[in-house]
């Protein structure tokens, strides 16, 4: 299944380590078999607020994005973006194809209080 890195990151202010972080970035998660699915684009909020830009990086699967995340290449890198924006970053794995939410509706219904 796939999987994916996604960032909220917010007060992205310019700065040349940033600069350097988005040149090196794609080095690291190439060889993971990663690649920019969002990448500072512009969003819609329809719900909520979301200040900030939004990064999705796509993996094969989450033993891939856990390998990225982890090795030293990008470990290394790290500390130029972390000095200079605030954000969250998850991993989270995708859902098989032709998946039905059928299944995680029965899960909420049985956990429902009988009434």
């Amino acid at each position: 299944m796939p999987a994916y890195a996604i960032a909220h990151l917010q007060d992205t202010a310019p700065h040349p380590e940033i600069a350097e972080y988005v040149e090196r970035l794609p080095a690291t998660f190439e060889a993971y078999g990663g690649s920019f699915l969002v990448h500072f684009t512009p969003h819609e909020v329809k719900e909520g607020s979301w200040p900030g830009a939004v990064v999705v990086l796509g993996f094969p699967g989450i033993a891939e994005a856990r390998a990225w995340w982890d090795s030293p290449g990008y470990q290394e890198i790290a500390p130029l973006r972390s000095r200079h924006i605030e954000g969250d970053i998850i991993l989270v794995e995708g859902v098989p194809e032709g998946y039905d939410p059928a299944s995680s509706a029965k899960t909420i219904r049985d956990a429902l209080p009988a009434g």
